[in-house]
């Protein structure tokens, strides 16, 4: 069982910069594919990067390349979500996700662990 862990949200004015951490625990996540989502309220959950297990292809939702960085440390069993560039559309819920399957998966069903989710606010 992987258990998932968020932090790093808070609250930006539009411009600004946050990172996101997700720490795993219980397991190694060598060999799973690692993603972020986001809800935002009122709509339904969305893809916003995706990882492979080796770190070295990753895959991002248009609205956010050029502006989101995800990466991950093996060693330390984490992922991040460099966000750059804040705007008053990225305010959601942010989600870590955990895939067994390695890939670039951006359907929510294709993760079997997901965190509790960590607040990101930009004011304008």
């Amino acid at each position: 069982q992987v258990q998932l862990a968020e932090s790093g949200g808070g609250l930006v004015q539009a411009g600004g910069s946050l990172r996101l951490s997700c720490a795993a625990s219980g397991r190694t996540v060598s060999g799973y594919a690692m993603a972020w989502f986001r809800q935002a309220p009122g709509k339904e959950r969305e893809f916003v990067a995706v990882i492979n297990w080796s770190g070295d292809s990753r895959y991002n939702q248009p609205s956010v390349k050029g502006r989101f960085t995800i990466s991950r440390d093996s060693a330390e069993n984490t992922v991040h979500l460099q966000m750059n560039s804040l705007i008053p559309e990225d305010t959601a819920t942010y989600f870590c996700a955990a895939s067994p399957l390695d890939g670039l998966w951006t359907g929510g069903r294709m993760y079997a662990y997901w965190g509790q989710g960590t607040q990101v606010t930009v004011s304008s």
